[in-house]
């Protein structure tokens, strides 16, 4: 696109220029009536021998923002949705939602009626701005083409600076058609109070290295937040130093490798259990990049007050949020985590790092080994995600929707490489998986991407089974079919007192919907055939369906009741 400064051109032409001054490559949106203009002017930039971007098709806009979830976390850029007004952008949110609860970079762009019919209910009206501001970084309604190219610079620069988030921009119909003069890109770096990158605190970093020299038996507990700041080789240097024993959260899993020694799992509801209750054990306690949230706590007045806290975070309003921090460290852990490094000690703390053993050893026989390896009866969850981290040998990118499929793949998948997993932490949205799935084939197009899903969320947005058969998204679905909607029918029993109220799920043949997009398929129900019926998916080029007839009634542990103590662990659902 020839693109001369002091040339006059209409908003919509200014959004593409913009977009390319910002790195974008790949889209993914759903036209409508009121973003049409952007749309027709997007009809150039994607075509020729050297398109400018590509853009995505989905089949909802739900679906356009998870992809844009998915293509973020694994690429480390921005993700970018472009949808209509009214429906179209209020259909983003939950994915706006999820965006700013799971800190991903995301910039949503929305059509919307022409000013002078804003306020009257016109058609496919609604107020995005106001609806969407409680739930992102930053909502703002471009008025005026002159406007553009500021807004969207400023947009990406809030969306990746500091602690990352969703970016919804409003864009009137009269921006699009209107004209200004093209000057050239804008360079926003700099927001009057906004603040992305706190200087650190030198007398709380050198009280934070002073505890863990002293400490006897230190624990780290590793969140997302090292991931995003691109500071895992810190996290190495700073533990293997200290001889620190790390619990990784959720979406922090791919942020140490499962390989290194001092990996000691997952934290959490269902992590592991010698995490939680080394927990109550632990003296010094550092939390970098995590936000304590209620599903790594358990009982917050219970957790861990034996410890001295010291809590690493980018986001102020996270620090003593849920857990008083006796040292606050505010600032990008990339800077304050090399910066308590150099303080340290060489250290070895042995003795503590062998006292889990005998948790591991407890856990492994009473849950771990009767997940993955179960002698006989119908096939497991655990064990299929263990044949399919044992086939891709630790370098697949997971992806998972909501529910036990995401508990127990998160708990046995394999995780060699950063920016690994894919999922819906925060706000918990069943039907993530498939479009995140879709958006991380494009992000890491040479790795691949399985997606695990239950029956339950597998439908929550089948549609994307279009996309996926459009763009020949390579995505490896594992369905993991119990015929329930298992997580919260495992709640029942365990809590309702087995009130299965509306949990059992009647199932369509998935086998002809995946006919019906011409997407291979198969499906396990004998562990003797599963491992051979894997290496079949991996080895089919372009995406794959894999059913996997699942026992009805398993249960994911071990678990910490809501409103237990972490120490209060579950082995088995009856103890």
């Amino acid at each position: 696109m020839n693109q001369n400064c002091n040339e006059t051109i209409t908003g919509s032409e200014a959004l593409m220029r913009a977009l390319q001054a910002e790195g974008v490559k790949t889209i993914f949106g759903y036209p409508g009536g009121a973003i049409m203009p952007v749309f027709d002017s997007l009809y150039d930039y994607t075509r020729g021998e050297h398109p400018a971007f590509h853009h995505v098709l989905v089949r909802h806009e739900q679906g356009a923002a998870h992809a844009a979830q998915g293509y973020a976390r694994v690429s480390g850029e921005v993700g970018v949705c472009l949808v209509t007004s009214g429906p179209g952008a209020t259909n983003t949110l939950t994915g706006v939602a999820d965006a700013m609860m799971d800190s991903t970079p995301m910039v949503v762009i929305a059509g919307q009626v022409g000013i002078g019919a804003l306020g009257t209910e016109a058609f496919q009206e609604v107020d995005l701005v106001g609806v969407a501001q409680p739930i992102s970084k930053w909502s703002y309604q471009i008025r005026h083409a002159s406007d553009v190219a500021w807004a969207v610079s400023r947009a990406f620069y809030i969306a990746r600076s500091g602690r990352p988030g969703p970016v919804v921009l409003d864009f009137p119909k009269n921006a699009q058609t209107h004209t200004c003069e093209w000057t050239g890109p804008a360079h926003v770096d700099f927001v009057r109070s906004y603040v992305p990158y706190p200087r650190p605190d030198e007398e709380a970093i050198a009280e934070a290295a002073r505890l863990l020299n002293a400490a006897e038996r230190p624990l780290a507990l590793v969140g997302q937040g090292v991931e995003l700041a691109g500071a895992n080789n810190e996290l190495i240097e700073l533990i293997e130093k200290a001889d620190i024993p790390v619990g990784r959260t959720l979406l922090g899993l791919s942020a140490l490798s499962s390989r290194h020694p001092l990996n000691m799992g997952m934290l959490g509801m269902h992590g592991q259990y010698a995490l939680n209750m080394k927990t109550q054990e632990a003296d010094v306690i550092i939390a970098i990049g995590m936000r304590f949230s209620d599903r790594v706590t358990g009982l917050p007045s219970t957790y861990a007050r034996q410890a001295k806290i010291i809590h690493l975070d980018i986001d102020k309003a996270e620090i003593g949020k849920c857990i008083r921090a006796d040292v606050p460290v505010l600032g990008d852990c990339k800077v304050t985590m090399p910066a308590i490094t150099r303080l340290l000690k060489k250290n070895s703390h042995r003795a503590w790092i062998e006292s889990f053993a005998p948790f591991f050893q407890m856990e492994l026989k009473q849950v771990i080994e009767p997940a993955i390896h179960p002698a006989d009866g119908p096939l497991l969850m655990g064990e299929v995600v263990n044949v399919v981290a044992e086939a891709t040998r630790g370098d697949a990118v997971l992806v998972t929707d909501v529910g036990q499929n995401q508990m127990l793949s998160a708990r046995y998948f394999h995780y060699n490489q950063k920016r690994s997993i894919v999922t819906s932490g925060g706000l918990g949205t069943m039907g993530f998986g498939m479009p995140a799935a879709i958006g991380a084939t494009f992000g890491a197009p040479a790795r691949t991407v399985c997606m695990f899903c239950g029956d339950g969320g597998f439908q929550m947005n089948l549609q994307e089974l279009g996309t996926i058969m459009e763009q020949q998204a390579p995505v490896k679905m594992i369905l993991l079919n119990n015929n329930y909607l298992g997580n919260v029918r495992q709640w029942q029993d365990m809590f309702w007192g087995g009130r299965r109220s509306f949990t059992p799920m009647l199932n369509p043949r998935y086998d002809l919907i995946a006919q019906a997009y011409g997407i291979p398929y198969d499906v396990a129900t004998d562990r003797r055939d599963l491992a051979a019926k894997v290496e079949k998916m991996l080895a089919t080029s372009g995406p794959y369906l894999l059913e996997c007839a699942i026992k009805e009634d398993a249960d994911v542990m071990p678990m910490t009741a809501p409103g237990k103590s972490v120490d209060e662990m579950q082995l088995t659902a009856e103890s």
